[in-house]
């Protein structure tokens, strides 16, 4: 299995070689291969909606973020550089990531949700629309499929900012051509390891019940959130799914033998058991729907188990940390150690990835082994 993973990896970085040549060509004038892509979820594809929040620890605004991004700046970006969807959509054909919904509307979120202002809600709704036509962001560091998970955006929050975003684009496309944009644009989903997380927390020792009920309100949500992205218009999805949670720094840092958490990865194996199922069902249930599953979970542990077959060398300690075991005991913050060699780790801080992962993670969904995404990758997908 070992021997398998790391040819799978070895094929990966040759691919994501010709990946590389392919987005710059693309950048250069190509075609891309879908209209928009539109983009919900958790931290793992926030790109900086949450710097437009008051009042949360769920940032990113700050060095030694975004270190390694163009300019040298933190973007909002729980990375030192560019995260996975920056790499899908630039193999994609496009010239940038979608921009973070909440910068196109250029107000604080807790303001936009209020019934005053409501004329200079609109122009502003209608400016991010002609902005957003090529694609969005909606994506909320510290939040879940459940509205009960983390103090953020919520998903039933960041579908409403989309419906709002599809009813501005109705003034400027007519019902038809909004109707194609949309079924032709991908919406990529990356969500659910921080309800994972917050159940585990406030559960150290959960019985078979309490789980099954966890994951059935989980799936039932789920299920509600692409329902209604469905009805406004989605035909294909990309849908990143529970990462390797147990194996974070900080979750190592939590354990007296420096291993895994492996009850928290069994609980986010389940989950994406049951997303696989659910995705399974709704294609069957709804026209015209299409999905791609990309695995996270399988893709790190990949890493993990085989860290040289991918240029890594650091797959337990945090490159950005407050120091201790891992480099996990405090969080990245302006004044915490920093790693020199960026490249060689797979954890950028207590909990996500370098962008060095982050290359190989993107370009893995997008056109990887069936081991990492599946049953068709997501350049098939935006080819379908």
């Amino acid at each position: 299995m070992a021997v398998q993973r790391a040819a799978e990896l070895r094929l990966l970085l040759v691919a994501m070689a010709v990946a590389a040549v392919t987005a710059r060509g693309a950048a250069g004038g190509g075609a891309v291969k879908v209209p928009a892509i539109f983009v919900f979820g958790d931290s793992t594809v926030d790109v900086g909606n949450n710097n437009h929040l008051t009042g949360i620890s769920a940032r990113a605004d700050f060095p030694h973020n975004g270190v390694d991004f163009p300019g040298g700046k933190p973007t909002g970006r729980f990375s030192n550089g560019l995260i996975g969807v920056d790499f899908i959509a630039a193999a994609m054909g496009f010239t940038r990531s979608p921009p973070p919904y909440l910068s196109l509307i250029a107000m604080d979120a807790s303001s936009s949700s209020s019934n005053s202002g409501g004329e200079v809600m609109s122009n502003r709704t209608m400016m991010a629309a002609a902005s957003a036509i090529k694609g969005a962001s909606f994506a909320s560091g510290g939040s879940g499929v459940l509205d009960s998970t983390g103090t953020t955006i919520s998903m039933t929050k960041q579908i409403e900012y989309f419906s709002d975003l599809r009813d501005q684009i109705l003034t400027i496309l007519s019902a038809d051509k909004t109707s194609t944009l949309l079924s032709k644009s991908i919406f990529l989903i990356s969500t659910g390891g921080n309800d994972a997380f917050e159940f585990f927390s406030q559960n150290k020792t959960p019985d078979s019940t309490a789980i099954q009920e966890f994951c059935e309100a989980l799936i039932s949500t789920y299920d509600s959130h692409v329902k209604t992205l469905y009805n406004l218009g989605a035909r294909k999805f990309a849908v990143i799914n529970v990462p390797l949670l147990g194996c974070c720094p900080y979750l190592r840092s939590q354990n007296p033998t420096g291993e895994c958490i492996e009850p928290l990865n069994q609980l986010a194996k389940k989950l994406n058991s049951e997303i696989r199922g659910l995705f399974r069902e709704l294609s069957s249930e709804m026209q015209g729907m299409k999905y791609s599953i990309a695995s996270s979970y399988e893709l790190i542990s990949s890493l993990i188990e085989n860290p040289q077959a991918a240029g890594l060398v650091e797959v337990k300690s945090a490159c950005c940390g407050g120091g201790g075991k891992f480099n996990a005991e405090e969080a990245c913050t302006p004044s915490s150690s920093c790693c020199a060699d960026r490249s060689k780790y797979l954890f950028w801080d207590l909990l996500h990835p370098t962008q060095a992962t982050s290359k190989i993670v993107g370009l893995a969904f997008y056109n990887g082994a069936t081991r990492f995404v599946s049953p068709i990758t997501f350049k098939q997908l935006a080819d379908a």
